[in-house]
């Protein structure tokens, strides 16, 4: 059954906290978003864990070296799953895996920016990553002609555990679950509108239909 994870790309401790209070009940990962974590220290997943100690609580680090120590600062932080760039060198996420062994965690494989994400998924997943991720960044959403479809596409034919983030919304989140992905993230999607936790619910709803 797909995982529904929510990206929390909001700026400060507090809007992140009670985004995550309303809409905990629907989802199953938190996201703490990249700017987030820059803009307040590794402190916002420590808060976000206490907060909420029974849901996987990922920090989306994208790290691109000291694969090693940057995982296990976040995992002492209270993280659950860290982020490395696909981009970045194998020793980079063989280091994150390592840390992420020590502390019986997990590490995600980001494949943004990477020229192919599909093969980069593989050798990821050889490396000893959790699961990768499937995506399109905001900078990449915004150039016309994106579509989500490039990533359900890449899904179906990854044959290894993926997430798909980039534009996942209620009106395709059904065709994401059905690609196989092990999450479905949503950002905009629930911290944009008007009632998070009523578009937390739909997509929650919406995936427990096909899944």
């Amino acid at each position: 059954m797909a995982k529904l994870q929510v990206a929390i790309d909001l700026l400060t401790t507090e809007e992140a906290l009670a985004l995550a209070g309303k809409v905990a009940p629907y989802v199953d990962i938190i996201e703490l978003g990249t700017p987030l974590i820059k803009n307040m220290g590794v402190s916002v997943i420590t808060a976000m864990k206490q907060a909420h100690p029974d849901k996987i609580v990922f920090a989306d680090l994208k790290t691109a070296d000291a694969g090693e120590l940057e995982a296990d600062i976040a995992f002492k932080a209270g993280a659950d799953l860290v982020t490395v760039l696909g981009v970045a060198g194998n020793a980079t996420i063989a280091g994150a895996v390592k840390a992420a062994k020590a502390h019986g965690k997990g590490v995600v494989v980001d494949t943004i920016g990477a020229p192919d994400r599909v093969t980069r998924a593989k050798e990821a997943a050889a490396l000893g990553a959790e699961f990768v991720e499937l995506h399109a960044g905001l900078d990449e959403q915004w150039t016309p002609g994106y579509s989500i479809q490039v990533l359900i596409d890449e899904a179906a034919v990854a044959n290894t555990p993926v997430s798909i983030a980039g534009g996942v919304n209620l009106q395709n989140v059904q065709a994401v679950v059905k690609s196989g992905v092990k999450v479905a993230v949503a950002g905009a999607a629930i911290y944009a509108a008007a009632d998070p936790a009523a578009a937390a619910r739909a997509l929650r709803e919406a995936m427990d239909a096909v899944n």
